[in-house]
């Protein structure tokens, strides 16, 4: 396993596998998360070579794709031999083909305008982090994630989306407020995709532009904004009250079970 110390937040640089992070680091109740157990990534569908070699010393050993059957077709990861791959598809219950509209706006400028345009994309994912909370695939799905992950022999694991930072950062997000982060941690953990995603998605802004699209207006969809997490956390809270709530009567994890996160998961100082 890569034993390297990492700041809290610190991007991994695996080219193949963008937006990878250890959630390890951010200050909790009595000491840190513990690091080199949990990261957070993009899909990695290009894994091969170097990058698999670099990937193959994290000693991951568990994958866990919170992708679409949709999305994990058009890109099916390249996960190293002898890891276990879980598919926790999280969003099957959803209503709306939002994923299918973007996906089209971006090869579409006329309907990019349509589909995004007038704070219409901020609001479809402000509604698609509520479901993302709510859903009975999601409840379901986030259960089994974090099931697994309060167990040890699931442990290393990486957990992803697409682009690792909409379901990816709610299971991120719920975490840490489960092990006692701040509020400015959680945020600050999930506002980092603006800074080691999005800069390497600027290709495809630059192809939208020259098929005359404004790039502004994919600003809301290729990185990430506060309101967004505003909205799952108030979705959280007006279901089920509290994080705890959320974990305990949301997802139906038992004492035992949360239990055993917060003690895996928390380093003392």
């Amino acid at each position: 396993m890569d034993t390297t110390a990492r700041q809290p937040g610190q991007s991994i640089d695996i080219a193949t596998v963008p937006n990878l992070r250890d959630l390890g680091g951010w200050a909790a109740p009595g000491g840190r998360v513990r690091s080199g157990l949990v990261f957070r990534s993009a899909e990695f569908s290009g894994l091969q070579g170097d990058d698999a070699a670099a990937f193959a010393k994290l000693g991951i050993r568990s994958v866990y794709d919170l992708r679409t059957a949709d999305e994990r077709a058009a890109q099916p990861n390249v996960v190293p031999g002898g890891v276990e791959y879980i598919i926790v598809d999280v969003l099957s219950d959803a209503t709306g083909a939002a994923p299918a509209q973007v996906g089209k706006a971006l090869s579409d400028p006329a309907m990019a305008e349509q589909v995004l345009g007038g704070g219409k994309a901020v609001a479809m994912f402000e509604d698609g982090y509520r479901q993302i909370v709510g859903l009975p695939s999601a409840l379901t799905g986030y259960h089994q994630f974090f099931t697994d992950i309060s167990q040890p022999e699931h442990r290393p694991a990486v957990f992803h989306c697409t682009t690792g930072k909409d379901r990816t950062g709610w299971a991120a997000a719920s975490l840490l407020l489960l092990l006692g982060g701040s509020r400015d941690d959680v945020y600050a953990d999930y506002l980092l995709t603006n800074e080691q995603l999005v800069p390497k998605l600027q290709p495809m802004v630059d192809k939208f532009a020259a098929n005359g699209g404004d790039p502004d207006l994919l600003t809301p969809v290729l990185g990430v904004q506060t309101s967004y997490l505003d909205a799952a956390i108030d979705e959280m809270q007006k279901r089920f009250g509290s994080i705890e709530g959320y974990f305990a009567d949301g997802l139906g994890l038992d004492a035992a079970t949360i239990e055993a996160l917060r003690s895996s998961y928390i380093q003392a100082d």
